[in-house]
């Protein structure tokens, strides 16, 4: 939107607890226009509707903090998005995992800022995601933690406007996997028919102990469109290449890609690419996954045989010369294999941790 050209049919709204969809002249009322109504508590088991409002319009901004911003809170609160009298939700997902939050610690409450999202220090939650609607919208926050959010102060700023034929429907796909399965791809999203573009991703990953602290992040980001069937049109070569880092992660924030959380020593990683410069459409359908695979040097395998004796392994890199292998340890002498290679091998297998993980995309109904 360019704010120099006058919008003759525009007229902008904020909805917060001060004034409910931004109803006309009636914003501050509580306690004589003294501060009466900034926030409210949400209760166990409460529904609580931050919008609900008619005609055509398209969000632009969210602000949201909570008093209680624990793992278990953030896990437990679901937020969902209804497009134009629509069920079920476009959005219905972990309020958390929503906002890039979905290993939430307290020692790891970083700032940060991204094309799509913001948090000035650690303690609030922006969304600048733009989300068009026809005839109506409805945002809400279910409490599904067992536990009452004592504070939740918000505003959600919109406009009521005509919007282009051409505009799709904001969606997310959440998804969790606890327990991958070695050679089993993760669905980042699943298969979808109709269209719409992919926008982006975050993924908060708890990688597995068995495999000894080892580098999981070999698996490569596969997009399958438009009538692709076992072999995807586009295809990454790792996780940390896809969000644009490179030999492994550490923690960084840029405004497509980021690491906005990466510990060895519990296996946590939260990391995210946006698809603002490289939009993905699809015309028919779409499906996202990445592999789970991961690499060690050759005593870090020696270590992790010692507890699964049927690894996958898939490939080795020997002094730079990379060997295609795909062997099942069982059945296959691994050892006289490659008694030749030396220490500083890195060996790539598969691998299962959990996985969950955060789409956002548009589409071009309001529900899927």
């Amino acid at each position: 939107m360019q704010p120099y050209l006058m919008q003759k049919n525009t007229h902008t709204r904020w909805s917060s607890f001060e004034n409910l969809n931004s109803i006309k002249g009636a914003g501050g009322k509580t306690n004589k226009g003294a501060k009466g109504r900034p926030m409210e508590p949400i209760e166990i088991g409460e529904t609580k509707v931050l919008l609900d409002t008619k005609g055509s319009g398209i969000i632009h901004r969210m602000w949201l903090t909570l008093s209680d911003r624990s793992r278990e809170m953030l896990d437990g609160l679901k937020l969902q998005m209804f497009w134009d009298g629509e069920e079920p939700p476009a959005v219905n997902l972990p309020f958390g995992d929503f906002f890039m939050c979905g290993l939430a610690r307290e020692d790891k409450n970083r700032a940060f800022e991204n094309q799509f999202f913001a948090t000035a220090e650690g303690r609030s939650f922006n969304s600048f995601i733009q989300m068009p609607f026809r005839k109506a919208a409805k945002i809400q926050i279910v409490n599904e933690s067992g536990k009452r959010q004592g504070h939740c102060f918000f505003d959600i700023n919109y406009s009521l406007t005509p919007i282009p034929d051409n505009a799709m429907y904001f969606h997310t796909v959440f998804n969790h996997v606890e327990k991958g399965t070695p050679g089993v791809d993760y669905e980042i999203i699943p298969h979808i028919k109709g269209s719409g573009c992919f926008i982006g991703v975050n993924v908060a990953l708890i990688a597995d102990p068995v495999y000894q602290k080892t580098w999981w992040g070999e698996g490569e980001v596969k997009c399958y469109i438009d009538g692709d069937k076992d072999f995807p049109t586009l295809c990454g070569t790792g996780a940390e290449d896809y969000i644009g880092s490179a030999w492994a992660l550490g923690e960084f924030a840029n405004q497509t890609q980021g690491c906005l959380l990466h510990d060895w020593d519990t296996g946590e990683c939260v990391f995210y690419r946006l698809h603002t410069v490289d939009p993905i459409f699809f015309h028919e359908d779409i499906k996202v996954t990445i592999q789970q695979i991961g690499s060690a040097t050759r005593p870090g395998l020696l270590k992790i045989l010692d507890n699964i004796k049927d690894l996958q392994i898939t490939s080795c890199d020997v002094q730079g010369v990379g060997v295609t292998l795909y062997k099942d340890i069982s059945g296959f002498d691994f050892f006289e294999q490659t008694k030749h290679h030396t220490d500083d091998t890195y060996y790539n297998f598969y691998r299962g941790d959990d996985y969950k993980s955060t789409a956002y995309l548009y589409l071009s109904k309001p529900t899927r």
